[in-house]
């Protein structure tokens, strides 16, 4: 990973905010007004929300008057991204919807990719996730055509997100893999980065630290969360930085590390503006419970009652709040063996808890009150609230397997439909393909079998075993690949050989040579590619170019192309594509399942290599050409082959 200054070398504020306000206060031009209210509030939406939303107030007063398209697109997309920091996300949408609507109008589909990557954010916000995955495709889509590598990041960083809000182990270990795609992605990326960018990389880091906090590797968690401090530190970028302080805070809890987490609550306070009152409060009442760890009891009530006293004045009510400091001032009262203000807090917290409905925070209340009757002998109390544990823990229990239920039942559909043609093409190549590998060229085998049977009847015992074991051989494993999509380059290898061995000896009698090279860079062992995938183009070479010449030779050569595709080549000296041509014209019904075989494979590599245009063009096929004599001595096909992952059962 590169290091972190390497990633501001070329950051610097690339407006003089300054000059610019000043400009702002002297003018009287309400378009000029307006242009440098669009330059600030690119900058004041990241640096200072305050200023960006009085800025934005007045950009829609002089719209209103003088309407501008881009100025207005990037109000909503400015009004949108600050709606989203107030957790406005009904709002947010609105303006999001409003951007699309202009920027769909002005057809530029990169822009289009980006304001979709957007929404989809405020999709996931909103729990919408087939919309989020609807947006994200519309995304890649364009990106097809107009590539763009942030973007593309962007993309992969939300997926991390939408793995993320699954909550379960598996969604997390996955979010973590994308996550980290789509911050090397930006790392690698050549041009310089925008504050926007800056700011994906710290919900990219901030993904990271909560999941390691889950998986509670918390050392991973402060080094991911100390990395969005930096990022925001550098680029001025002050939203949600309280937020980052009091989750860093309660990292350095969970390390035992009391001091470190009390200094971070202590800067989570320090940071006033009116985004950070719910941070604050969270930064209060865990600044108690650091006072609590200490046993300085006096000083944790203070901070809890600070912290409830900024939900109640400086932030919308919120039921699961109180009850959380409810719980924290009942455990402060345990452990001084106040236990009748202890009961009291518990079962204020518990009632809060029934109005947030939040059934786990129910259960763990329900549990600890159940034991503080206990401890005090009211064991009838204690039973009922035991009771109650097992009834809300099993409500809990059920509304998570409802909602897991539903977030797979939604991404099941989306996935559904954005693949259903894929893989109902799919699905029909494999079938097609069964049928081909079943039968192979009848010509062929009707060939080897007759020569099996020549050697039977010449008593040539030996050369026959030989022969029928491994034609049997080809033909076991013809029908055992034709249920796997991908085999271990070694066994594609293997297959072809095994192939044209039999070409050679039994159809040819030794006339046919062959000769099969991989790139010394190849690991074939490891290397997973599409099962018989280069077949229909070496028996191509044999059936149309070789079939009726003395002396043919057919070379297939495998070398890496990239990291992620092998560059295979077929050739034979065969009679050309034009000779090939005018014989198949008089033998019609002759190797007519073969085009098809070659066909069909063309169609099954567009598939594996993910390409949705139809016209894109894996297989190249050209004649080499005589340049003394101007006639052909071949043919020569190249085949762009997917490299893919061996499913593990083949390992």
């Amino acid at each position: 990973m590169a290091a972190l200054n390497s990633l501001f070398d070329y950051f610097s504020p690339i407006l003089d905010l300054d000059e610019l306000e000043k400009q702002l206060l002297t003018t009287r031009r309400p378009e000029l007004k307006a242009n440098i209210i669009d330059d600030l509030t690119s900058v004041y939406s990241y640096t200072s929300i305050q200023r960006a939303k009085i800025l934005l107030k007045e950009q829609f007063s002089l719209l209103k008057r003088k309407p501008n398209a881009d100025q207005e697109l990037n109000f909503h997309l400015n009004s949108a991204f600050i709606e989203n920091q107030f957790y406005n996300y009904p709002l947010a949408e609105t303006h999001l919807k409003k951007a699309m609507v202009i920027i769909e109008e002005q057809g530029d589909l990169k822009r289009q990719a980006e304001i979709y990557i957007d929404y989809a954010g405020i999709c996931i916000n909103l729990e919408k996730l087939e919309d989020t995955l609807s947006f994200l495709e519309k995304a890649e889509k364009h990106l097809e055509a107009y590539p763009d590598p942030i973007l593309s990041a962007r993309i992969i960083a939300r997926k991390g997100s939408i793995n993320l809000y699954y909550g379960e182990y598996d969604e997390y270990t996955k979010a973590v893999e994308l996550l980290l795609k789509a911050e090397q992605a930006v790392n690698n990326a050549s041009q310089n980065l925008t504050l926007k960018d800056y700011y994906f990389l710290t919900l990219i880091h901030s993904g990271l630290g909560h999941i390691y906090t889950r998986l509670n590797d918390l050392e991973k968690s402060v080094k991911n969360y100390n990395r969005v401090l930096e990022i925001c530190e550098i680029t001025g970028m002050k939203t949600r930085l309280s937020y980052h302080y009091v989750n860093i805070g309660k990292c350095y809890i969970g390390l035992d590390e009391i001091d470190s987490a009390d200094k971070s609550f202590r800067q989570a306070i320090q940071i006033k503006d009116m985004i950070s009152y719910e941070s604050q409060a969270s930064a209060y009442g865990n600044l108690g419970y650091c006072y609590y760890l200490r046993d300085n009891y006096d000083e944790a009530l203070k901070m809890y009652d600070r912290a409830e006293y900024i939900y109640k004045t400086k932030v919308e009510r919120n039921a699961k709040n109180f009850s959380v400091i409810e719980v924290w001032k009942a455990k402060l009262y345990m452990a001084q063996n106040k236990r009748a203000l202890a009961e009291k807090h518990f079962i204020s917290a518990y009632d809060f808890a029934q109005i947030a409905k939040d059934y786990q925070q129910l259960s763990e209340i329900a549990m600890s009150i159940a034991q503080l009757y206990a401890k005090n002998g009211d064991y009838k109390n204690a039973y009922e609230y035991q009771v109650f544990y097992s009834q809300v823990k099993e409500r809990d229990n059920e509304n998570i397997l409802n909602k897991r239920a539903l977030e797979l039942e939604v991404k099941y559909e989306a996935e559904k439909r954005a693949q259903e043609a894929k893989l109902l093409r799919l699905q029909a190549t494999s079938l097609q393909l069964k049928a081909l590998r079943a039968q192979m060229n009848p010509h062929f085998m009707y060939n080897a079998l007759n020569s099996i049977q020549n050697y039977i009847t010449s008593k040539e015992v030996k050369d026959a075993a030989k022969y029928l074991a491994k034609f049997a051989k080809l033909m076991r494993q013809s029908l055992d690949y034709s249920d796997l999509e991908i085999i271990s380059l070694e066994k594609e290898k293997e297959f072809l050989e095994d192939y044209l061995f039999i070409n050679q000896k039994l159809r040819f009698r030794d006339k046919l040579q062959y000769k099969i090279t991989l790139a010394e860079e190849i690991e074939e062992d490891i290397i997973g590619v599409p099962t018989m995938i280069v077949q229909p183009y070496v028996e191509n070479a044999i059936e149309h170019g070789l079939r009726t010449k003395e002396g043919g030779m057919v070379k297939v050569d495998f070398s890496l192309k990239d990291d992620y595709t092998i560059l295979c080549t077929v050739e034979d000296n065969g009679i050309g594509r034009k000779r090939a041509k005018e014989i198949k014209e008089k033998e019609k019904t002759y190797l007519t399942h073969r085009s098809k075989g070659t066909t069909i494979t063309e169609d099954r590599l567009r598939l594996l290599h993910n390409s949705r245009f139809i016209e894109k063009v894996f297989v190249f096929t050209s004649d080499l050409m005589d340049e003394t004599l101007s006639v052909s001595k071949g043919t020569k096909v190249e085949i762009l082959i997917p490299i893919k992952e061996i499913p593990l059962k083949q390992s």
